[in-house]
């Protein structure tokens, strides 16, 4: 029997997608927890397998070769456990494009915009002392996430997942959607998009995804004062005024 997979994880969207993927796909796995707020992200164990500094990464002990293998990157990792499992990333090679152009138009769109969007709505009036500057980020980026969502609620105008059938382009845009109201977006006003929101929440694989370390997200959440400004000097080079 080989040995589970570790995932090195803390839950945010792109932590997600990685413990839904693995759940979906059926693959055993062990979650190490990568505490990003306390600066686990740059321990020399973690950056020997993600050299960005930067979770989810994994490391597979029984790789293609039957030696270990590591990936980082949430994008490179869905295309490697897709390929592993043979489950929600097609064989074909017309509907495998299919598949990656939704997922790199994830990775280089709807995750950095959403996350910009999240930076300068939540935690830039914090510590930018000129509040000109957070509300020219705060209004580009959300703008940015609006046009994104109307991109993607044209896509699901009429089909039930992004890519025809559920995939590693649904697991990786669904965790990226979870924060809307965050994000300034009045999710109603993409009925498409809901629809398809609503119905991919529904699967047992990625509620049981999205539940992995929820007990760390509420720990970090509930952090106030100096724990907290540690963690936002950690995350962004800032600390608070």
């Amino acid at each position: 029997m080989s040995q589970p997979i570790e995932l090195h994880y803390w839950p945010t969207p792109n932590g997600w997608k990685i413990s839904i993927a693995l759940e979906e796909m059926g693959l055993p796995y062990v979650m190490i927890p990568v505490n990003i707020g306390a600066g686990d992200q740059f321990a020399p164990e973690f950056l020997a397998i993600s050299p960005n500094n930067r979770m989810p990464a994994i490391v597979d002990p029984d790789g293609p070769d039957g030696r270990p293998i590591s990936v980082f990157e949430s994008g490179a990792i869905l295309q490697y456990l897709g390929r592993k499992s043979g489950k929600f990333y097609p064989a074909d090679e017309r509907a495998r494009v299919e598949v990656d152009q939704w997922l790199f138009w994830q990775m280089g769109g709807l995750g950095p915009m959403a996350g910009q969007t999240h930076h300068f709505r939540q935690y830039a009036p914090s510590f930018i002392f000129d509040q000109r500057q957070v509300a020219y980020g705060a209004i580009r980026y959300t703008n940015e996430t609006n046009r994104l969502y109307g991109v993607l609620n044209k896509r699901l105008a009429d089909r039930d997942f992004i890519a025809g059938a559920f995939s590693i382009a649904d697991m990786a845009c669904w965790p990226w959607v979870v924060p809307w109201r965050n994000q300034g977006v009045q999710i109603e006003a993409f009925p498409h998009l809901k629809a398809w929101f609503d119905r991919v929440g529904e699967r047992a694989g990625v509620q049981a995804g999205f539940k992995v370390g929820n007990e760390l997200r509420n720990n970090t959440l509930a952090a106030s004062g100096k724990d907290a400004e540690k963690a936002r000097a950690v995350l962004f080079g800032q600390r608070a005024r």
